[in-house]
């Protein structure tokens, strides 16, 4: 029986079950933005680590904007190996797929934390509906 991803994250420790939460949702996107809309039924499309992790640190600074680096921490996540880490825990669990030549050290350094989230950082505002406002 598969796991769930709170099982997988209780079970490893490291990982608030949010960052699982995070990285699946940051692949959806990726995968996305990568192939276009209406993909859903095409069955698994591949991104790279490095794909992924560019995703990740978007989505991360719209979700959070200048806190992203501080919430990443908070999750657990202190670097993009962090995001391979818990890329392969799902693989492990079959939430997602690797192909074979596909490695973590894909995610090793894919870029700096500090770099990204807080001396680069740039703001990108999203559009709003009008009734959200």
């Amino acid at each position: 029986m598969k796991k769930s991803i709170e099982e997988i994250a209780k079970l490893d420790g490291r990982y608030s079950l949010r960052a699982f939460e995070f990285v699946h949702e940051g692949l959806g996107r990726t995968v996305k933005k990568s192939y276009g809309d209406g993909i859903e039924n095409e069955g698994p499309h591949h991104v790279t680590g490095r794909e992924l992790c560019l995703g990740l640190a978007e989505l991360a600074g719209e979700k959070w904007g200048y806190l992203a680096r501080v919430v990443l921490n908070r999750l657990g996540i202190k670097s993009t190996y962090d995001f391979g880490s818990i890329v392969y825990l799902m693989v492990e669990h079959k939430w997602m797929y690797a192909r074979p030549e596909d490695t973590i050290d894909e995610f090793k350094n894919v870029y700096d934390f500090e770099e990204v989230f807080e001396k680069n950082f740039k703001f990108i505002a999203t559009k709003r509906k009008t009734d959200e406002i």
